[in-house]
């Protein structure tokens, strides 16, 4: 079965929440504070605690998908 969506589609159909204003704005206050040279700021610093937990939960989402396709492959061949 193959299904033909777009990323935005994708993420309502999961029931996630829109981010992208968020995200946006998080990024601009990070540009901006790189470019004004603020003193003592690091944006490696920041971003390390979102890697750490954006890896984590992309490989739960990957186990979850692999096994719900499992789940779909055992079920068709019960039948």
């Amino acid at each position: 079965m193959t299904f033909d969506m777009t990323p935005d589609e994708f993420r309502r159909v999961m029931g996630l929440p829109d981010v992208q204003q968020f995200q946006q704005e998080l990024f601009n206050q990070m540009l901006e504070k790189m470019q004004s040279g603020e003193e003592g700021y690091d944006p490696l610093s920041l971003y390390q605690p979102m890697m750490k937990e954006g890896m984590s939960a992309m490989g739960q989402f990957q186990n979850m998908m692999f096994n719900m396709m499992s789940g779909a492959n055992s079920a068709d061949q019960e039948k």
